[in-house]
């Protein structure tokens, strides 16, 4: 891998502890001003919602821009408007509604940054390293995101919303640096001038018709409502001495860390899973593993069998993750990369907020362990989708124009910005 490739893992990894510590911040500083259900879950539907209203115009931007910068730029947004928040807490203006406007406001920005970053990994690497550094980003993001995240956001938060807020802020700065550190032209070249909304049309158009990628928006997409559904009110069920589960905020954070732990064994070890079983298989082992930490939540409350289910779930989760996305690369033309993972996450991550809104109203209506209990169907049933995703189907989709499967096995060019 060469140097560039590793400032862009740094800036991943920074980004993603910034992420992680402030997705888990939110609620646990929230509890403190309502135990409502439907408002705690409202704020993992803010912060998702972007996905919904603003995923495809990210796409299509990101296809216009040049990636790095657009990275930088949103890195520079995020940090902004949380120190602006966390001004506003450390002078006693907090309330509900300023942590509605921070997820809204971070959720934006991060359509942004996410497809970007997604979408610049090909640009850097040749198809014969998309697994392998996939992987590598992965565990980088996984690590941050869900394993340290959550147990700093838990300390951090027991220690002040301000102490929450500022680390952000800080690992986003840090992130903007390593990202400044990256030389070179990330911008794909375009063969004509079009419209914003033609890109955008492009880019659903390729999704929607190519039989694979399709059935993986779907299935994403599904799961992640009813993960969606499920962790907007976990920390309900999970935090407090009336509680199910009767967790303190740092053994709260410690419980979200083990989905991060399995994922970090995911990440590392999915080329080589990928590698054994096959693309398929691989997938059939990962995406079951993958819904057991809702069913595990539907049957039980001890938090050491719950962790284990987080643990296994987060390996399955980043096993199929690391096949899919290097599937997606392949598949997709440099030049609508931007936008067919801008429409995939409008699919796979905009159900995340309908998911929040889906959990928040049936925990309220008939209670938490209700949602749990629904919501391991679909959790489990989209394996399913692989019925569709077969060996053949996946050789005959490397072989249409365009496809990156078609390119040589050699490394990319050692100079950045290849288009």
């Amino acid at each position: 891998m060469s140097a560039t490739f590793w400032r862009l893992w740094t800036a991943a990894g920074l980004s993603s502890l910034a992420d992680g510590v402030l997705k888990v911040a939110l609620p646990l500083v929230a509890v403190g001003y309502t135990r409502s259900p439907a408002l705690i879950a409202g704020l993992a539907f803010a912060f998702t919602l972007p996905w919904l209203l603003f995923a495809l115009p990210a796409g299509a931007l990101v296809d216009r821009l040049d990636r790095r910068r657009a990275m930088l730029g949103a890195n520079v947004v995020r940090g902004g408007l949380l120190a602006a928040v966390t001004l506003l807490t450390a002078f006693g203006a907090g309330s509900i509604w300023a942590l509605y406007v921070v997820a809204a406001a971070t959720g934006t920005a991060e359509t942004i940054y996410d497809t970007a970053a997604q979408s610049i990994v090909p640009q850097v690497v040749g198809r014969a390293e998309l697994a392998r550094a996939n992987g590598r980003v992965f565990a980088a993001e996984q690590t941050a995101n869900e394993f340290a995240g959550p147990p700093l956001a838990g300390v951090l938060a027991a220690a002040g919303a301000v102490a929450a807020f500022i680390t952000p802020v800080a690992l986003w700065a840090v992130a903007v640096a390593a990202l400044l550190l990256v030389r070179g032209t990330y911008r794909v070249p375009r063969e004509r001038r079009t419209t914003l909304r033609s890109d955008i049309a492009e880019g659903l158009r390729f999704l929607v018709r190519h039989r694979v990628l399709r059935t993986f928006s779907v299935m994403v997409g599904t799961f992640n409502f009813a993960t969606g559904a499920v962790f907007a009110v976990l920390v309900l069920h999970a935090v407090g001495p009336d509680s199910a589960m009767g967790l303190s905020e740092p053994a709260f954070g410690l419980l979200m860390a083990t989905i991060a732990a399995g994922g970090l064994a995911g990440s590392l070890l999915a080329e080589r899973v990928e590698r054994l079983l096959g693309r398929v298989r691989a997938l059939w082992v990962s995406w079951l593993a993958g819904g057991l930490p809702v069913g595990a939540l539907a049957v039980t409350t001890n938090p050491y069998a719950v962790g284990v289910a987080f643990f296994a779930g987060g390996a399955g989760i980043l096993v199929s993750n690391v096949v899919m996305v290097s599937l997606r690369q392949r598949l997709t033309p440099d030049r609508l990369l931007g936008r067919l993972n801008s429409s995939h996450r409008l699919v796979a991550w905009g159900t995340k907020s309908l998911g929040a809104l889906a959990g928040g109203a049936i925990a309220q209506a008939f209670g938490l362990p209700v949602v749990f209990a629904v919501m391991a169907v679909p959790a489990f049933a989209v394996v399913l989708g692989l019925f569709v995703v077969t060996e053949p189907a996946l050789a005959a989709a490397e072989r249409e124009p365009g496809c990156r499967g078609l390119e040589s096995e050699t490394a990319a060019p050692r100079e950045p910005g290849r288009g």
